[in-house]
C-alpha cells in the first residue's frame, strides 16, 4: 500500500472484487432500481417474528449471494467485516456468530459499507488476507424505533428527513482478476458543523461528503472529470444539493457525473420524504447497482463517498451536534 497524502490509500497489489449480494424490503423493491438486487421482500418482517430478525434475514441473504457469485464457501473467507446501524451492532454481530470467521464489527453509520471496504483492502493489499467478506445492513423499522419513534406511534415528520433504507449489501473481496478492481480509498474525518436536528442529517453529512471529496482529489492529483460517476452515499435532496454549493464554493463543479443513493433508490413520489439513508443504503446501490453498470461496461472509473452521521438517541437528548463522517472508495474496471 502506498500512502498519497494523508488520508489516501492506494493499493499497489491489486484488489478485486470477485462478489456482491443484495436483499431488500417492499419499498426498496418498488424504486427504479428494484430489478438490481438479489432478493426482495415484499413485507418488513420479511417472514420472521420481529424486525431485528428482518434485518439478520437481510444480512444472511446478502452474505449467501455475495459468497455464490464470488464461488466461494464461509470457511474461506479470512476475515468478516460487517456493521449496522443498531445498539451494539447487534445485526452483524450475530451473523457473525453464524459464519464463524474471523470477524471485525464496525460502526460508521450510513458509511460503514465503504468503511468495511477500505478496511478489507488493506488486509488484502499488505498480505494479511487473500479474501476478505464485508457486509452492512439497515432497516426502516428498527431504526425508526431505536434513533426516532417506533412506526406504530405514525409521528409526524417534516420533509427534510430521510427514509431508512430497508436493505444489506455484502461483498467479496480478494486477489483473483476480475472485472471490477478497488484502487483506493481515502479515509474521512470527523466533521461537525454544529447541526443538531436528527430530522435533518443530509445537511449535517453533507460537510463531511466535501471534506473527503476534496482531500480526494487533492491527494490523488485528480478532477471531478476523471470520474464517469461521483456517489454520495444519502444526503438526500436536501444534503446533496448542499454538497453542490460547497464544493463550488472551492471551484469544483458537479453537475452530470454525480448522483446520491439516497435518491437513486426511490422514486419521487414514494412515501421517503428527502430520500434514503440508512446503513444499508450505499451498500445495496453499489453492490447491487453501480458494480453491475461497471461490470457491463457503462463507467471505466467510479468514486463511492459514503456518508455518516455519528449521533446516537442519548446525545441528542442532551443537545449535542452531530458529528458526521465520510469514507470514500474509487473503483475501476479492467479489460
Amino acid at each position: 500500500m502506498e500512502r498519497r497524502g494523508r488520508q489516501t490509500w492506494h493499493f499497489n497489489n491489486p484488489v478485486y472484487v470477485q462478489g456482491t449480494g443484495t436483499a431488500v424490503g417492499p419499498e426498496e423493491a418498488k424504486g427504479p432500481l428494484g430489478g438490481s438486487f438479489d432478493k426482495a421482500y415484499d413485507h418488513l418482517y420479511a417472514g420472521e417474528e420481529n424486525w431485528e430478525l428482518a434485518e439478520r434475514k437481510l444480512m444472511k441473504d446478502a452474505v449467501e449471494a455475495a459468497l455464490k457469485k464470488a464461488e466461494k464457501k464461509a470457511e474461506e473467507i479470512d476475515f468478516f467485516l460487517a456493521g449496522d446501524l443498531l445498539n451494539q451492532i447487534v445485526t452483524s454481530n450475530y451473523h457473525a456468530r453464524e459464519l464463524e470467521r474471523p470477524y471485525f464489527g464496525l460502526f460508521a453509520a450510513c458509511a460503514t459499507a465503504m468503511e468495511g471496504l477500505a478496511l478489507g483492502s488493506l488486509l488484502i493489499d499488505t498480505g494479511a488476507a487473500k479474501l476478505v467478506l464485508s457486509a452492512a445492513s439497515s432497516h426502516n423499522a428498527t431504526a425508526e424505533r431505536q434513533f426516532r419513534y417506533p412506526t406504530e406511534f405514525g409521528s409526524q415528520r417534516p420533509e427534510t428527513s430521510t427514509y431508512t433504507v430497508t436493505g444489506a449489501g455484502a461483498i467479496v473481496i480478494g486477489t483473483k482478476p476480475s472485472a471490477i478492481q478497488i484502487t483506493e480509498a481515502t479515509v474521512g474525518k470527523v466533521i461537525d458543523f454544529g447541526l443538531a436536528n436528527p430530522f435533518d442529517m443530509g445537511s449535517a453529512m453533507a460537510p463531511a461528503a466535501a471534506d473527503t471529496i476534496l482531500t480526494h482529489l487533492e491527494e490523488t492529483k485528480r478532477t471531478v472529470d476523471d470520474y464517469d460517476l461521483i456517489v454520495t452515499g444519502d444526503l438526500s435532496r436536501v444534503g446533496s444539493g448542499i454538497l453542490r454549493k460547497l464544493l463550488q464554493e472551492k471551484g469544483i463543479r458537479l453537475v452530470n457525473n454525480y448522483q446520491d443513493c439516497g435518491i437513486m433508490i426511490y422514486q419521487q413520489e414514494q412515501p421517503v420524504f428527502a430520500g434514503g439513508s440508512g446503513a444499508g443504503c450505499p451498500a445495496v446501490v453499489t453492490y447491487g447497482h453501480l458494480l453491475q453498470e461497471m461490470k457491463r461496461g457503462k463507467f471505466r472509473r467510479l468514486l463511492v463517498v459514503a456518508t455518516g452521521a455519528l449521533l446516537s438517541p442519548l446525545m441528542i437528548q442532551q443537545k449535542e451536534t452531530i458529528p458526521c463522517i465520510a469514507h470514500a472508495i474509487s473503483f475501476e474496471r479492467k479489460e
